[in-house]
């Protein structure tokens, strides 16, 4: 199968990218940045700057990853515009070329596409929080807002006969990459911590889970709409931090006040002092066998390795 990648040099992307080229599968990437893309990904992928230059050589499946990382500057009115718009114009470039595509023999008939966690917002704190599956309603804040232009710009596909399948995806785990590879550093001089009180709820997934997300719902027919891609054992940030702590054999006595986050960051610190106890329910009801379900498995790999 050929499949057309957004975001295929990122962090997510990199790993999709290998295990569809080892499972034999033609692997087509959007990247604004050809040569430094090629430097990450295997041999044989065929990098260029727009989906729509993909006419010629149709994919038959879409996955789109695109996106300015959220948490790499303070939200300024001006990047919140370049956080949207990385997103929605990446998305709108695949409509396009679903579009184009519509009425031919190679049209794409699948796209999965990205959105977050963000997109429920600051939900309740603590051991006593419900859970939060695909039909709870959201909280109104830019992550929500960011997360539900991003969804709607998605949805367009279904009009050009394209399914569609959306992964709300929780912090990715992995040693070089994401949250993790930040944290490390500070955790490992015995210098990390909680994030305010620590109450608030961190769901993740292991990289190598969501990958194998993303492939169930690229061959799954039957599956279509949103899906929490997170481990079914959401942890608060304190339970994250403890575990952390222990799998490094350090202490983690150096709890970051929230007022202090919220001067550095501003508005950006909800990402550090907010969550959901988001489970991913409509990934169970299908079948989704967890490699790692519980964070000290995926932490126990990661270390391991």
């Amino acid at each position: 199968m050929r499949v057309l990648i957004t975001g295929g040099s990122g962090f997510v992307g990199q790993s999709l990218c290998r295990h569809l080229k080892a499972c034999g599968h033609s692997i087509q990437v959007v990247s604004r940045k050809p040569e430094a893309a090629r430097k990450r990904l295997p041999k044989g992928v065929d990098i260029r700057t727009s989906a729509l230059d993909f006419v010629t050589r149709p994919p038959a499946a879409l996955v789109n990853l695109a996106g300015e990382p959220i948490a790499a500057k303070r939200w300024s009115v001006q990047h919140k515009e370049v956080l949207c718009d990385s997103r929605l114009n990446a998305t709108r470039e695949l409509v396009m070329l679903c579009e184009q595509l519509e009425h031919t023999a190679q049209a794409p008939t699948v796209l999965v596409s990205g959105s977050a966690m963000g997109f429920y917002g600051a939900q309740a704190e603590g051991s006593d929080a419900p859970e939060v599956d695909e039909e709870t309603p959201p909280h109104d804040e830019f992550a929500h807002r960011l997360c539900r232009h991003w969804e709607e710009a998605a949805q367009s596909v279904t009009a050009h006969g394209v399914r569609l399948a959306i992964l709300r995806t929780g912090l990715v785990l992995d040693k070089d990459g994401g949250m993790l590879k930040r944290m490390l550093p500070a955790f490992r001089l015995g210098l990390g911590g909680r994030m305010g009180r620590g109450e608030h709820y961190m769901p993740w997934i292991h990289r190598q889970d969501l990958v194998e997300m993303i492939v169930m719902l690229l061959n799954r027919e039957d599956l279509s709409g949103a899906f929490n891609a997170s481990a079914p054992n959401p942890v608060t940030n304190a339970q994250f931090t403890r575990a952390l702590g222990s799998h490094l054999h350090r202490p983690t006595l150096l709890p970051v006040p929230e007022v202090v986050l919220q001067m550095a960051l501003g508005e950006m610190s909800c990402l550090l002092l907010t969550g959901a106890r988001m489970v991913p329910k409509r990934f169970l009801e299908a079948g989704f066998a967890f490699r790692y379900p519980t964070l000290d498995e995926a932490l126990d790999d990661i270390m391991g390795r």
